[in-house]
């Protein structure tokens, strides 16, 4: 089973982090990455085991290379059944109650379309020491076990 990763980001970091995941699924997964602004929800496949990296923008938003894909999902409203994904998400802390927020959007949106989270919801904090493509690193090293889940 291949896994795609679609990364929403403003600030470059959510691409550094999908790499990153890749790079663990490279070995068994033939992963492939992807901005979600570059994605069509057609391309969906539940087939694929999705990863999403998203991060959070602004007051809790999504940022923009996420808009053009979530507002796809909400005009089409495709049927997600059989499509499982687990969600890397980005923010700060600092921001308290919209802390994560471009994550749980995303995971929100999916499954209310049928699709499947497992795993854990990572949310990365900024504000820690720890970068967020050596979190999304040791994160992805649960994910094979995941994707061979049927």
């Amino acid at each position: 089973m291949s896994a795609v990763t679609l990364y929403g980001t403003e600030t470059g970091t959510g691409e550094l982090v999908a790499d990153a995941i890749a790079d663990v699924l490279a070995a068994d997964h033939d992963p492939s990455v992807y901005d979600m602004a570059e994605f069509a929800v057609e391309d969906l496949d539940a087939n694929d085991f999705l990863v999403v990296v998203c991060s959070t923008y602004g007051e809790g938003e999504l940022p923009s290379s996420a808009l053009p894909f979530a507002d796809e999902l909400d005009e089409e409203k495709p049927d997600l059944a059989g499509l499982r994904f687990a969600v890397f998400g980005m923010g700060d802390t600092v921001y308290g109650d919209t802390y994560n927020k471009g994550g749980e959007i995303m995971a929100a949106k999916l499954t209310e379309l049928g699709a499947v989270q497992v795993g854990e919801h990572f949310r990365h904090d900024a504000s820690s020491a720890v970068k967020p493509a050596k979190a999304a690193e040791e994160w992805a090293q649960s994910l094979p076990a995941l994707i061979e889940q049927d």
